[in-house]
């Protein structure tokens, strides 16, 4: 496995969102030159973006660009003056359910801006692409745990099929230009700065204003929480380490980074509230459309090529986020 070099230049989409930051954090912290593209959209709070990003314009290594994946030439101006090495696209337009109420921008943001994004690294050509997929691509699927070998031909939201779209306009890309990618199947990222319409932070932001939590399919919910330090050790470990050619020529691999281990959702609510020193008002509520009731990882791939799984637990994790909203909020 090759070693980080630092000497390389990141380009990082979506790096005033939630794991971008804590992605070109880390980066700035080994003494990487960072370029964070981002179009600070209204879809959460903005000012929980512009308190991330004045954390990492404190470094001298990290160069903000204002812009949308959607707009090409903004893009390519941004590629054609920096010339990264690497590019991590984790600018997307997320969430489950808003992909039900406004298809639009997620077809504009995760299809009109990804093939951008493959544009710009074949015309300026990168030594690896990384980007985020999810693990909604997995939809439907009955067998447990999601193995990244699955057929994932069944979203059940919009939003997972964009994810699975990525996917195959990347392999597309490696086997037509020699483009190497790697696929980052995300399993229900959680920790400090996190994104306000997640279940941590939207159970905190109910219970500080005494208002009830949304508990759905009546709590018989389980999700794999993987804790956001986790997440970036793994797109650590890949970054200098693209994917060799498969049997086909195209330098393609797709992983999971789950924490493997699914924690039932009322659990989860219990740790909060303990880690809070708060009790949630709690309203039960059907399965809402294009949810599904549990998530699990198998990262064996993850373990087999880079001898790392995330293993953070929700007791560890929540305790930190719970340490970061109190401060936060005051």
């Amino acid at each position: 496995m090759q070693p980080f070099d630092k000497e390389n230049l990141y380009f990082i989409t979506g790096a005033a969102g939630f794991i971008g930051y804590h992605l070109s954090k880390r980066l700035l912290e080994m003494g990487a030159g960072v370029v964070g593209y981002d179009n600070m959209n209204d879809y959460y709070d903005v000012g929980l973006k512009e308190h991330r990003l004045s954390f990492l314009k404190e470094y001298d290594g990290f160069t903000f660009v204002k812009g949308d994946l959607a707009d090409k030439d903004t893009l390519w101006k941004t590629f054609e003056e920096y010339k990264p090495d690497i590019v991590v696209n984790l600018a997307a337009q997320a969430g489950v359910r808003y992909s039900i109420e406004n298809p639009d921008a997620y077809i504009q943001s995760n299809i009109v801006g990804f093939a951008n994004i493959l544009e710009c690294c074949r015309h300026f050509p990168v030594k690896h692409l990384l980007y985020a997929s999810s693990s909604s691509v997995y939809g439907g699927n009955e067998k447990i745990p999601f193995s990244t070998f699955d057929s994932v031909d069944r979203p059940v939201s919009l939003y997972a099929a964009t994810k699975k779209s990525n996917e195959l306009m990347a392999y597309s890309y490696s086997k037509l230009y020699g483009m190497k990618t790697t696929g980052l199947r995300f399993f229900t990222v959680y920790g400090p700065m996190g994104r306000p319409d997640m279940a941590a932070y939207k159970f905190a932001l109910k219970m500080r204003a005494g208002e009830p939590i949304q508990i759905y399919n009546n709590g018989d919910m389980e999700r794999d929480f993987t804790y956001v330090d986790d997440i970036v050790t793994g797109i650590c470990n890949m970054l200098c380490n693209p994917p060799k050619q498969d049997s086909l020529g195209a330098c393609y691999k797709i992983y999971n980074i789950g924490n493997h281990s699914p924690v039932k959702l009322m659990d989860f609510v219990a740790v909060l509230e303990d880690k809070l020193g708060m009790v949630a008002k709690k309203e039960f509520l059907p399965m809402q459309p294009g949810d599904v009731p549990r998530t699990y990882a198998d990262v064996s791939e993850l373990m087999k090529d880079f001898d790392f799984k995330p293993d953070t637990s929700i007791d560890e994790g929540l305790g930190k986020f719970a340490e970061w909203f109190k401060e936060y909020y005051g």
